[in-house]
């Protein structure tokens, strides 16, 4: 019974994909083939194997950077921590309303998840407590998600290791082939507009009561790897974290920041913006060089910046469009 129930939840997931809207890559999407049966090992940013007695089609993702692989993979997940949440950040793909929203991110709900009767989870946590748990009764499957040493490769790694799990290796060698041809074509169109090694910024902000944190992307961050594919220079050389290659500051800490060439990018895809709004009045930041020379742009809402490919590659379009516009 198990068999059949399997064999029509996958057939009934791939027609879902194949209706649906989400700019997935072509291969993936005209897939209609069910993926081999063969068993499959993949090992996991943990180290630890994970064996599955067939590539999985019924998966629950609990990162958003985890969902939007998959689902441009041509996978859509049964279930992914806070649906709504993605929609709004990440709008790299779109889910089928058929995903069920299996709690936040931070905290899963085990119950909702074993209730999907899932061949697979992905995760992106170091919890290990929770990984165990689902352990119990699934296999699951942790990626790294963020080396600020290695970011770019690492999500190579990422987007193969859960292609391979879900039997899309051919749509995952796609997805990152176009992801690498859109930075060369955008590489070539910064160049020609004279944007080579030009300096850039990005951060995002939040206000707690009167004063305002900015969040740098610094060396090592998915983004800052971005632009330097582009040929850009991130002009942020703070202290950053090891692993997502972040620095907090004030407004006052971005005076660092002197270059006339320098562009100021953010995100404000929740509809906070401290940077347009909260600073409109504020004379330090007035006084910022890429500000007096309305060098600052607000990224287009929804490109998460801890994403996948497509997620990537939005953002590196972002770039070459302010640098080349």
């Amino acid at each position: 019974m198990r068999s059949a129930l399997t064999a029509i939840a996958a057939i009934a997931l791939l027609a879902a994909c194949g209706t649906t809207e989400a700019p997935v890559p072509e291969q993936a999407a005209s897939a209609s083939a069910e993926p081999s049966a063969a068993p499959v090992t993949v090992t996991d940013s943990r180290g630890k194997e994970v064996k599955l007695d067939q590539p999985a089609t019924r998966v629950v993702s609990l990162e958003w950077a985890e969902t939007e692989i998959l689902a441009s993979l041509g996978v859509m997940p049964v279930g992914a921590a806070d649906v709504k949440g993605f929609a709004v950040w990440d709008t790299a793909v779109k889910l089928d309303p058929s995903v069920q929203d299996v709690g936040m991110r931070q905290e899963p709900s085990v119950d909702s998840i074993s209730a999907l009767d899932p061949d697979l989870v992905v995760m992106e946590s170091d919890d290990v407590e929770l990984a165990a748990q689902l352990e119990k009764f699934v296999p699951v499957l942790v990626a790294k998600g963020s080396d600020a040493t290695r970011n770019l490769e690492r999500m190579r790694e990422d987007v193969t290791m859960i292609a391979t799990a879900v039997g899309k290796t051919e749509e995952g060698a796609k997805l990152l082939s176009d992801f690498d041809a859109a930075l060369a074509g955008g590489k070539a169109k910064i160049e020609a507009a004279g944007g080579a090694g030009k300096p850039f910024v990005m951060a995002d902000g939040w206000k707690q009561g009167s004063s305002i944190s900015i969040r740098l992307f610094g060396k090592g961050s998915l983004v800052s790897e971005i632009g330097g594919q582009l040929g850009l220079e991130n002009a942020w050389k703070g202290e950053v974290d090891k692993q997502w290659g972040l620095g907090t500051t004030d407004v006052e800490g971005l005076t660092v920041l002197k270059d006339p060439e320098t562009r100021f990018f953010y995100n404000a895809s929740d509809g906070e913006d401290v940077f347009a709004d909260g600073l409109a009045k504020n004379a330090i930041w007035k006084s910022l060089p890429f500000v007096e020379k309305q060098q600052v742009t607000r990224m287009p809402d929804g490109i998460w910046t801890f994403g996948g490919p497509l997620s990537a590659q939005q953002y590196a379009d972002a770039l070459v469009k302010a640098f080349t516009g």
